[in-house]
């Protein structure tokens, strides 16, 4: 009786075993899954993918009231028990949340058992960084976290891409919302957007060398890759700062008429190359029927000489750099959030530089938990790169650890 005992006992620890590695491991399987959907990876981790996915009901577009007007909304909610929901929010692009990728994204993460509502800032479609989009950032969020069929215990997570990483990070530290958070991300985002604008106009990023062994400790840091800055980025930096003297006031608007054109036709370069074509030569045209010096500064966007502008800008975002910046811009200038805070960012960025994730993560360990990663297979807040092992490894562990949130 006793060796029979003895075997129950040893059946039964055998069995918690595997019920705890299952576990700690389901979080793991979810992770390399939702990179094996969201990077179209081949073979048994195709399977995988396949395997693990639950089916998504994306439902039809919706309004929130905002404190600066009602916006499009999406939910994308999976079938069955909703782990968590979160706020997905692109960055500056015209399509908002029909952005393709984006869309590709909410679907990717929904299938993982997350309810997603993608919300877009009217300011960033139209290509401008600004604190209107923070606030509504933070009114989305407040919105998803009071949905009780979705945030039970009144706590959601948020993903923010590229420009709208830094102001999620701002929004998930404001009074009203941070105890509400249960996770902040920001894909390819920035710290500090004067810092940004610097680099785009003088495509030098400031070293890393004062933040101590932050390097040693973020994954990848050590093999960033400082890139010559994007066309796109540095028109956008022109289309924020063109009333700071760049031409005469009665020319600002026509200024940026001109940038929002070039600025679409590159929207639309990937997806749509014969209306890019058209709208590209739209911004020629255009162009030149402005008077000088807003032709000559059109005439630059258009031929994407980054030689010319940059310098010329340089000094303008020096100025804007000295001056009181507002916090909503920037999470290195504003409340951190008391939530854990993830990181993702490619090495060779060229429109927000990698750095930037290296010295958020600096700027916000003394407030919270930071987890950052750089990596060689995404670009721009976009994952695109070819896999190698260690490189999947390395998403599936920052995946892990926020899926488990």
């Amino acid at each position: 009786m006793f060796a029979s005992r003895r075997a129950l006992l040893i059946a039964s620890l055998a069995l918690l075993a595997l019920a705890g590695a299952a576990w700690w491991l389901r979080p793991a399987v979810d992770a390399l899954a939702f990179i094996a959907r969201a990077a179209s990876l081949p073979g048994t981790l195709a399977t995988l993918a396949e395997w693990r996915a639950v089916p998504v009901t994306r439902e039809p577009v919706f309004e929130i009231d905002t404190r600066h007007g009602a916006i499009p909304a999406r939910l994308y909610r999976p079938e069955g028990a909703v782990r968590r929901a979160v706020t997905l929010v692109p960055g500056v692009h015209m399509d908002g949340i029909d952005e393709a990728r984006l869309a590709g994204m909410a679907e990717d993460l929904a299938a993982s058992g997350i309810a997603v509502l993608t919300v877009a800032t009217p300011d960033l479609q139209r290509f401008r960084v600004t604190p209107a989009s923070t606030d509504i950032i933070e009114d989305a969020a407040l919105w998803l976290s009071a949905h009780s069929g979705l945030a039970p215990d009144g706590r959601i997570g948020m993903i923010g891409i590229s420009f709208s990483g830094g102001l999620s990070i701002v929004a998930a530290g404001r009074p009203a919302l941070r105890d509400h958070v249960a996770f902040v991300m920001s894909f390819g985002g920035h710290g500090d957007l004067p810092r940004v604008m610097r680099y785009l106009c003088s495509a030098e990023a400031p070293p890393l060398e004062d933040l101590g062994d932050i390097v040693a400790r973020v994954p990848g840091a050590s093999e960033i890759v400082i890139q010559p800055p994007h066309d796109y980025g540095l028109a956008v930096v022109l289309l924020g700062v063109a009333d700071r003297g760049i031409v005469p006031p009665d020319q600002v608007e026509r200024l940026r008429s001109g940038i929002g054109i070039f600025l679409l036709a590159s929207s639309l370069a990937a997806v749509q190359p014969e209306r890019a074509a058209a709208e590209f030569a739209r911004a020629r045209d255009y162009a030149g029927m402005q008077p000088e010096p807003a032709r000559t500064w059109l005439g630059w966007v258009n031929d994407r000489a980054v030689g010319e502008l940059g310098p010329r800008l340089l000094p303008v975002i020096d100025a804007i750099g000295g001056d009181p910046v507002d916090p909503a811009l920037s999470p290195e200038r504003a409340p951190a959030p008391s939530a854990p805070v993830f990181l993702l960012h490619g090495t060779a960025d060229n429109v927000i530089p990698s750095t930037e994730t290296v010295r958020l993560a600096a700027h916000l360990e003394r407030h919270t938990t930071v987890h950052a990663l750089l990596s060689g297979l995404i670009t721009h807040a976009e994952v695109d790169r070819p896999p190698s092992t260690s490189e999947v490894w390395r998403l599936v562990t920052f995946w892990r650890h926020l899926l488990a949130r």
